[in-house]
């Protein structure tokens, strides 16, 4: 059986930056900018909303009572997702291994509305066989039921997933799965380690 290519989203194909958001934000907002990444980063709220305990609509409702923030939704939505760049050289590669038929997968820790905003920006993003996304899942890395998703997704197991990634507990529970697991330092390493577990080398 061909082996799938598994890709996590933030740091391996798109770079983000939640101070972007922040300081953005703190413009309607009643607390500034460092006070907005406390109550994403230093409470709950991101990590339950990226684990689909609540909707967009909840979380902007939350987020509205802890800040203070005056805005729209649909601007806040416009706003929170606008935090991404595009990493060029994975973004190559992922094209390269589409072009050689590999199947290839998204599997990341996310939200709705930072999907609504990378389905919308980045047309790379709808050429994969399939999406493994926390909010869906109720379920986030580096806990086991996500990884299991992923198998039953893909129909693969063990060393048939090649995963890649950028955080090395991520990545452990893939190597305890069996899978191969590259961890992404740049992309220049990822393109040379993907290599030998492609047919015909098709990166080198």
């Amino acid at each position: 059986m061909n082996k799938v290519v598994v890709f996590d989203l933030g740091k391996v194909l798109l770079d983000f930056d939640y101070w972007i958001a922040a300081t953005n934000l703190a413009k309607q907002s009643r607390v500034d900018a460092v006070a907005i990444r406390g109550t994403l980063f230093q409470t709950s709220l991101l990590v339950d909303y990226e684990l689909g305990l609540f909707d967009s609509n909840e979380f902007f409702t939350r987020f509205r009572d802890a800040t203070g923030y005056c805005g729209s939704p649909d601007e806040f939505g416009r706003v929170f997702g606008d935090i991404f760049t595009p990493i060029d050289k994975m973004i190559a590669l992922h094209a390269t291994l589409r072009r050689a038929n590999v199947p290839t997968y998204i599997f990341s820790n996310t939200n709705e509305l930072a999907v609504r905003h990378i389905s919308r920006t980045f047309l790379f993003f709808a050429h994969f066989d399939g999406y493994v996304l926390s909010y869906e899942e109720r379920s986030m890395k580096p806990d086991v039921p996500i990884y299991e998703a992923v198998e039953r997704l893909t129909q693969r197991a063990g060393a048939d997933i090649v995963y890649i990634d950028d955080r090395p507990e991520n990545i452990a529970t893939g190597r305890a799965r069996g899978w191969n697991t590259i961890l992404q330092q740049s992309p220049e390493q990822t393109w040379e380690a993907l290599a030998p577990f492609i047919p015909g080398h098709i990166l080198v």
